[in-house]
């Protein structure tokens, strides 16, 4: 795979840092709103290998299913959204079309 260039990588990073608490954004969100509508695993590979500090817990597949790479794995990335106060499933689930968040959109929160 091709290294994903600086600008994709730091439009991710701003993405993911805007996130809020009790959210969720996908990988391939993500990677439309950067600007490549097609890389959701480059996505992935920034997650995976990118800067840690970032809220990665709150991004998920567009499926609303964990990530087995997340650090701990499914049990990890739910123990962690979980205790920001996102409802997982057994089967590793979020309601990805209620907790969905998109950027500069009005707040929902009547919604959760």
């Amino acid at each position: 795979m091709e290294q994903p260039s600086k600008e994709f990588r730091e439009a991710v990073y701003d993405l993911v840092r805007q996130i809020p608490k009790g959210r969720v954004m996908t990988y391939g969100q993500l990677a439309a709103l950067a600007g490549h509508p097609y890389a959701a695993r480059v996505v992935g590979g920034i997650a995976h290998w990118g800067d840690p500090d970032l809220p990665w817990q709150r991004v998920v597949k567009k499926s609303g299913s964990l990530a087995e790479g997340y650090p701990g794995g499914l049990s990890g990335h739910k123990q962690v959204l979980e205790a920001e106060g996102v409802e997982v499933t057994d089967d590793y689930r979020v309601d990805v079309e209620r907790l969905l968040w998109w950027p500069n959109a009005p707040e929902q929160s009547s919604l959760l």
